[in-house]
């Protein structure tokens, strides 16, 4: 009797199971808090869905979704040519949606004196050519680098736009996340390093104490911020990007539900609760054309 209960029990938990809807997301450390953030209140509203988001970077990612072993693959720089060819060789039809906007961000410790930075000093920083504060405007100094590994899709962002897709300065300490970054600057009077906007705020929605976001410019025009809203959604601040989500083939069912709502007014303000920036401009005409 006792032993055909618990097969009952097993039955029904098992059914229990099947009848949940399951999304799996992986991918960019710049997203990951977003996108939790988002299912978590997606799942408050939908019981029946349930939503594993786990980090390891855009690349990562992206190959679970070309290896087809999620639903969803989160980055913070666009799929490659090589990678849609990938999927597309084993069967996946790599679909794009813009679901936020970041202003990636130049950080340095709040004592720094510099108070902006063109891009093309940036990319001299980051490419190791400049190495003393002094060159750029800021103290007499040596600069201490802090970036990303090379499977994070900011890495590959900011090395294309800001680095001339150059190399990095071997000098540059590779890090596991945005937060790691921040923690790093913070901890380093002579630190420099770029993070996702979400990242350089307090919990109270004020940039973290010891940090300062420095106003970057493009040649011959005005520094702006991306602390500035308008800055970013505007195209003035030279670092913005999109935020992508990747998906095999058109979404429906329960992934087209949750796109759905990142998208829809309750979503977005979940995107700027988390201190990024809602879709906007020619994002939105992408996102309408894909059918949402």
């Amino acid at each position: 009797m006792k032993k055909c209960m618990l097969i009952a029990l097993s039955v029904l938990l098992a059914g229990s199971a099947l009848a949940q809807d399951f999304i799996q997301i992986k991918g960019s450390d710049t997203l990951i808090n977003l996108v939790q953030r988002l299912s978590e209140v997606y799942m408050e509203q939908n019981p029946n869905t349930a939503i594993a988001v786990t980090g390891g970077g855009s690349g990562v990612g992206i190959a679970a979704l070309i290896a087809d072993r999620v639903q969803i693959a989160n980055a913070s720089r666009p799929m490659k040519a090589k990678e849609k060819t990938a999927a597309r060789g084993n069967g996946v039809m790599p679909y794009e949606i813009v679901i936020g906007i970041d202003g990636l961000s130049v950080v340095v410790s709040a004592d720094n004196g510099i108070e902006s930075l063109s891009m093309a000093q940036v990319g001299q920083i980051f490419r190791g050519e400049v190495s003393n504060w002094k060159a750029v405007g800021g103290p007499d100094r040596s600069i201490s680098l802090y970036g990303r590994q090379a499977n994070s899709g900011t890495f590959v962002f900011f090395q294309e736009h800001v680095l001339g897709k150059k190399d990095y300065s071997p000098q540059m300490k590779r890090m596991n996340g945005n937060a790691q970054i921040v923690e790093g600057v913070i901890a380093d009077r002579s630190g420099i390093g770029y993070v996702g906007i979400g990242y350089v705020y307090d919990d109270k929605g004020n940039v973290r104490d010891g940090l300062k976001v420095v106003p970057v410019s493009m040649a011959g025009g005005d520094a702006v911020s991306p602390l500035n809203a308008e800055n970013v959604k505007s195209g003035k601040y030279p670092i913005a990007r999109a935020l992508y989500q990747y998906v095999n083939g058109k979404p429906k069912g329960a992934v087209k539900a949750f796109i759905q709502f990142e998208l829809s007014p309750a979503g977005q303000k979940v995107v700027e609760g988390m201190s990024f920036y809602p879709v906007s401009g020619d994002y939105v005409e992408q996102n309408q054309k894909a059918g949402f």
